[in-house]
């Protein structure tokens, strides 16, 4: 149906339920003769008369009841539904669906949420904890958190952390069997835990640089593991060296419990970013969300 059809509709209910064209006029911000040419020419589309007037009054007819009892609660619902979409403008409200990494999570997200969710009970926020390289316009997901190098150049990034470093670690029963590495070469000589890749299921190579170097080394050792939390816990229980981020081990190693080398190494990189893909249409919830994120070190 055109849209001059249902405004055409929403002047009949007008008029049908206030049972007068000068109090429906009124309502509608128009003047009565065109009100009343509106109803007349909805009147000879149908082919029925809709309305009966007099001198005095105006009544629906037999086909208008009917037309008023089927389009007033269905007009009526949509009104509702509208109104209550506007308050997602007006007030934080609704779900957010987020993808991200298990580290971001628990070291950024998590500690924002437990500030933020309290104060306003009408935001719900969906995680999925994903390592992939995830696509977030093809996952529906409002968000994601990943590196920001990571970051399409196409996607609005907003800072939410820190630059980082990783940290090359060991315990202290491990090193009691074998000598500190000094360079990266050294390695090859040691057992490492490595870790397979979620994307592409490769290992991952640990990334060390000074200066002008860059390096990509493939270390061996006697475990595998695709979850990285696992990479903490074989290096504290000594079966080998695990290259981790090193807010994950800065109380390890003030109470002795891991020795970190290489840390010459290990020069800090772009920390995380919370990225989505527009400015436009941002939802109150999800604008005070990127506020609790925004890092301001």
């Amino acid at each position: 149906m055109p849209r001059t059809d249902r405004n055409d509709l929403q002047a009949f209910l007008a008029v049908a339920r206030d049972r007068s064209f000068t109090r429906a006029a009124a309502k509608l911000g128009v003047s009565q003769s065109a009100l009343s040419q509106t109803l007349r020419a909805l009147e000879t589309r149908l082919g029925l008369r809709l309305l009966t007037r007099t001198t005095r009054s105006v009544a629906p007819t037999e086909a208008g009841e009917r037309l008023l009892r089927t389009l007033g609660p269905a007009f009526d619902q949509i009104d509702e539904t509208l109104a209550a979409l506007s308050e997602f403008r007006e007030k934080p409200s609704g779900t957010i669906r987020i993808s991200a990494g298990e580290h971001p999570v628990e070291a950024i997200l998590m500690p924002a949420l437990e500030r933020l969710l309290p104060e306003y009970p009408d935001i719900k926020v969906e995680i999925d904890v994903d390592n992939t390289l995830t696509d977030i316009v093809a996952g529906r997901y409002d968000a994601g958190i990943r590196f920001g190098e990571q970051v399409a150049r196409d996607m609005i990034a907003v800072r939410i952390g820190p630059d980082m470093r990783m940290a090359v670690v060991g315990a202290p029963a491990y090193f009691a069997r074998r000598p500190r590495p000094k360079a990266p070469q050294d390695l090859t000589s040691h057992a490492c835990v490595n870790l397979r890749l979620p994307t592409h299921g490769s290992l991952y190579a640990w990334e060390l640089e000074k200066g002008q170097r860059e390096l990509r080394v493939h270390v061996e050792g006697p475990l595998v593991v695709n979850y990285p939390p696992l990479l903490l816990r074989a290096a504290l229980e000594g079966l080998g060296l695990a290259c981790v981020f090193e807010d994950q081990v800065r109380d390890h190693l003030a109470e002795g419990r891991l020795i970190r080398v290489l840390a010459d190494w290990c020069p800090p990189f772009p920390g995380y970013h919370l990225y989505y893909p527009s400015r436009r249409q941002l939802t109150p919830a999800f604008a005070l969300l990127v506020e609790a994120l925004r890092y301001r070190g």
